[in-house]
Parts: structure tokens; sequence; C-alpha cells
């Protein structure tokens, strides 16, 4: 692979390095930042050999590399002059920054939202001790069984348990991180529930008061809920503080009253209340397994593809930890994840078989490997599996298949490791059972779809962004849509024309272009309406929808800086049209010529317009 080459046909095909404002990279991905996204040729960049997608979502354009993502970027940074930022995590994947209100529709999603973001910076350290636990269980089983009883292998043990037994400590810092408080202090109030003064009284099963209250003794270690309710009580308790104690003494009272008050409150109230709520999540878990286990994880691995392009699956990852904990095994989500990055490989193996392509042969089997070996679906599923699409119907049958198989014969991971086929040992004595579920996702996976088979020419439904070079006096539609006399618009600051005149349009397309050549003037902070200067001097505003502002920027996503030169046809605001209707809003559209310039213009009122339709 000339990864030089690769490197520039992507900066040329993004736009070339002016486009770029900035580029970063995940585990499979390069993410860029770009000035004008429709300056970008998505097809031309799939074609690419070495490409396997390209998606935009949240402000970023990605190119989606696989095994090639690194010396790609290193070309890439060698020879162009591009400003590089934070590489991202891949299982953070999330790029919506916009902060929504809380309400009883999305309260689920941003508690999930929240306990995952917890969860995250704790579960590399899980990995990490569950595979030295493994490690240490091969070394007594297979090398030297005296082995268990020497200082090392308790030293060693101590090592490998202590992510597990600390655990509550590390998920404070990250849920106070989340929340902006000073993580130390939640983490402090959480580590009382671990002191030796605590566990003593714990082990000697003795009575014991805080002010006059009673104390459950409980063993807190390995334990996850009870920390986010300390971390959550931390951070308002230090706000409360921050806010009655006088500047000069908030050094010295502001740290003591916020662990006072969320340690006494872990002993008290917090920690058995986290407790119990652990309690009920295992037991619900343990109800589905010794219920309907076997169909459980078959569908949930079925579901999984679609779950991680979704962003979804990350919303399943703190109950892992907790499981684990109690009731000391996780029987339906490491097995249901492990098989469906199986079902994946399988998926890719199937298509290997089928293609007649040499060259797409071998990358599919690479592909192949990174699933089953190395856990990584991601290329996989965008390269492959989503992008031929009859693939993922080999993938969720061979999942569900898998899954079902797996459960069926009692498989159990013990502690934490990786989806993949060397984190085998951590299921332990059901490591068979693990083992035929994973034969059963690999092969259900190719044969499925090796008989329906692939199209080998991918399927390119994507609609190219708009490329035509208009003349400095044309004024085109900034939508696609229908258009209609602005004096029907309901809403009297535009249909009085005490604006200016103009056109509406009834939007049928989420990309809201500018009107005509010149410069970005105005951009509201709220991307729901901008003005533009044309290179005539002619001065139009766009305003997206009525009385959108209210939105306060929810469902606009700025593509053009307030400033730069703009094109006619050029998307400058992406709305998500779904969301604000439901919301109640009119998405009606409005284009005012507030300033002619001493030019007389006259604009078409009717019938239906594409982007870069001339109005003129």
């Amino acid at each position: 692979m000339d990864y030089k080459k690769l490197g520039a046909d992507i900066v040329k095909n993004v736009g070339g390095v002016d486009n770029i404002d900035i580029l970063v990279h995940c585990m499979t991905r390069l993410r860029f930042n770009l000035k004008d996204v429709s300056k970008a040729n998505k097809e031309a960049l799939e074609d690419l050999d070495g490409v396997l997608g390209v998606t935009y979502a949240g402000g970023q354009y990605m190119v989606i590399l696989g095994k090639d993502l690194l010396p790609t970027y290193q070309a890439i940074i060698k020879d162009f002059d591009i400003q590089t930022g934070k590489n991202t995590d891949e299982n953070l994947d999330n790029l919506d920054t916009k902060k929504e209100p809380l309400t009883w529709k999305n309260v689920g999603g941003k508690v999930i939202g929240f306990v995952s973001a917890s969860v995250t910076p704790l579960l590399p350290g899980l990995i990490a001790g569950g595979m030295m636990k493994v490690a240490l269980l091969l070394v007594v089983t297979f090398i030297s069984p005296h082995y268990a009883n020497t200082s090392s292998y308790l030293l060693l043990s101590a090592i490998a348990d202590s992510p597990f037994y600390f655990m509550p400590i590390i998920v404070a810092y990250g849920a106070a991180t989340k929340m902006g408080a000073t993580p130390v202090y939640a983490m402090v109030a959480t580590a009382s529930l671990l002191h030796g003064n605590f566990t003593t009284l714990v082990t000697a099963a003795k009575h014991a008061t805080l002010f006059g209250m009673s104390v459950k003794m409980l063993n807190y270690g390995s334990t996850l809920l009870p920390a986010l309710l300390i971390a959550i009580t931390a951070y308002y308790a230090e706000k409360f503080f921050n806010k009655i104690v006088p500047g000069i003494f908030r050094s010295v009272f502001v740290g003591m009253g916020t662990i006072f008050v969320s340690g006494s409150l872990g002993f008290l109230i917090l920690g058995p209340l986290g407790n119990m709520l652990g309690q009920g999540i295992a037991s619900g878990f343990m109800f589905l397994n010794s219920t309907v286990g076997p169909l459980a994880v078959g569908l949930l691995a079925a579901c999984l593809p679609w779950m991680v392009m979704a962003g979804m699956h990350t919303a399943l990852t703190p109950f892992m930890p907790q499981l684990l904990s109690n009731p000391g095994y996780d029987a339906i989500l490491r097995p249901a994840f492990l098989l469906h990055n199986m079902a994946e490989g399988g998926a890719n193996l199937g298509v290997a078989a089928r293609t007649k392509n040499a060259k797409f042969r071998s990358e599919c089997i690479s592909l192949a490997i990174g699933c089953i070996v190395a856990g990584v679906t991601e290329p996989a599923i965008y390269g492959v599996n989503l992008k031929y699409r009859r693939p993922m119907y080999g993938v969720m049958a061979g999942g569900f298949v898998g899954g079902f198989i797996a459960s069926l014969l009692g498989a159990k991971a013990y502690v934490m490791g990786y989806s993949n086929v060397l984190a085998l040992p951590i299921f332990q004595k059901t490591i068979m059972a693990m083992v035929f579920g994973i034969i059963a996702a690999i092969a259900t996976s190719a044969v499925v779809t090796f008989i329906l088979g692939i199209k080998e020419e991918p399927s390119k439904n994507v609609t190219k962004p708009v490329q035509e070079t208009y003349p400095d006096d044309a004024i085109v539609s900034v939508s696609d849509g229908t258009l209609m006399n602005i004096e029907n618009v309901n809403d009297e600051a535009f249909s009085s024309k005490a604006l200016g005149d103009g056109i509406a349009i009834k939007l049928n397309n989420d990309f809201v272009c500018s009107p005509a050549n010149g410069t970005l003037e105005t951009m509201f902070p709220t991307g729901h309406a901008f003005g533009v200067l044309t290179n005539e001097g002619v001065e139009m505003l766009v305003h997206i929808g009525l009385d959108t502002v209210k939105a306060k920027g929810d469902g606009f996503d700025v593509l053009v800086k307030q400033g730069e030169k703009v094109r006619a046809g050029q998307p400058i605001v992406r709305v998500d049209r779904a969301k604000l209707k439901k919301q109640g809003y009119d998405l009606t559209t409005m284009l005012v010529i507030t300033n002619d310039n001493n030019q007389e213009i006259d604009l078409k009122q009717s019938g239906d317009v594409k982007v870069g339709t001339a109005l003129v």
C-alpha cells in the first residue's frame, strides 16, 4: 500500500489542505473538521483503495481506514501542514456536544449516558486486571499448582484484584469528572467505604452507629452504584458550600464540608441504597438468564451490529462490572458482545468465499481476523457488511445462533476481558460452551452470507454535494422544497415585508445553503439564521423556520464560519427537521433581500425547486 499517495488522495478529496481545520483520528477513522463539507467528494473517497467507508456526523467528516489508519495518518501529517488535535477514543463516539435540557423523554438516555461516562475510565483497568487474573489462573492450572502458595502469587493477585476491589473509587472519579466537580472529593468520600476501620467492623459483624443512626454492615468492594450516588452528592455539596462559604475560607471549608456530607450520607443512606439497586439490577439479569437466557443472549447478539452503529451499545457497558460484582458472573452481556464480533468476522469470511475479486478477498480475510482475534469490528461493519447490505443478515443470524447455543450450554464470563477469542479464558469452567458458541456464530454467519451473496458493486445512494458554479448575479434556492409567497408566511415580521421582500420555501431537505456567491456576513450563534453579502453588494437574510430561536441551537449544525467566503448552493446549516418538527416548529424558511443595493430583483414565487435552482 502506498500510504503517501493514499494520504494525498484523501486530502485532495476532502477539499484540500485549505479546507481542513483540524485532523484527528480514533482507532479506525481519520476525523476531519472541514471548513466547507460540500467540497468533500464522498464518492471519490469511497473509490480509493484502502478506504472502507465515509460518514459525516456531529460536525466531523470521517474516513474509515481500519488497519491502514496509522500509516496513512502519519503520511498526511508528514506531507501536509495540517493542524492536528487530540485523538479520539473509539468507545466515546458520541460527537454531539450540545447540551439538551432534561425532560421526561430524554431522562433515560441522560442517566445511561452519565453512568456510561462514569464507568469508561474504569474499563481498561478492569480488563487489564481480568486478563492478569486469567494469566495467573493458567499458570496455577497448567504449569505449577504450588505457585498459588507463594508470596509472589499473593502480590501479583493483589495487583490483578485491585481494579475490582477499588472499583468504587475509580467510578467516583469518572462520575465527578463527567459532572465537572472536583474528583478528589468524591474519591475520598467513596474510599471511606473501603477504609480499614469500616471493613474491620464489617468483618467482625459488629453493630455501628453514626450520629445515633444505625449503619448497615455491607462490603462495598467491587460495587458500582454506591460510588455514583456519592459522587452526585459530592457534586451538589461542593456547589452548596462554594455558595455559602466566603471566598477567603473556601480552600479550607469547602472540601471538608463536601467529604463530611457525602461521606456520612454514604455510610447512612447512599451506600445501602446503591447496594439495593445493584442487587435489583443483578436480579433482573439473573431472571432473564434463568427464564429466557438463550433467547436473550441470541437476540442481543443479533441486534448488536445496529446498536454499535448507533452508539447504543455503550449503554450496556456499565452493567458488566455490576454483574461481575453481583452475582459474580456475566451470562448475557459479555457473551453477546463477543459472539457479535465473531459473527462480523464470519460474514467477512462468507464474502471472501463468494467474491471473485482476489484483492477484495484478501481484504475481507484481513477484516475477519481483526474481528475474531482483535475484536475490532468497525472496519468490517462499514467497509463490507453494511456497504454490501446482505452480509448484515449473516451477522444477525450468526449472532443469534451463537448466542443461543453458548447460553444454552451455560457460558458465563467471570472476569472482564476483551470481546475476542484471546479472552476465552475469562469464561473459566464454561469455556467450552463459549467455544461451541463461537464456532456456531462464525459458521452460521459465513454460510448465510455466502448463500445470500453480494453485489460486486456496492450501492451508492448518497447525493453528491452541489458542485456547480454560478455567476455572481445569480440567486438560487437555498434548499429542496416548494416555494410560497412570503406574504403567506405565518409571521408578521416576514409577511409584512418589514425586513425586506423575498420568498419562502417549505423545506424538503436537511441542508440549507447559500443563496449566492459572497461572504457569510452573519451567522447567528443558534444556527437558525444567517446573512450573506453577495459579490454584487446585495445583502440577504436566510431565516430557517418560525420562532426557531427558542430551540437555542438544538437541531442546527452550522457548517461554515462567519466571515468565510461562500458560493451559491454551498451547504451552510444542516437541520434536524424530524427533531424540530417533533418539537412543534414550523420550518418554513425565508430568503429575504434586506438590501438590494439599488438593483431590481424579481424572485420566483411558486413551484418546486432543488438546491441551486435559479430564483431570478
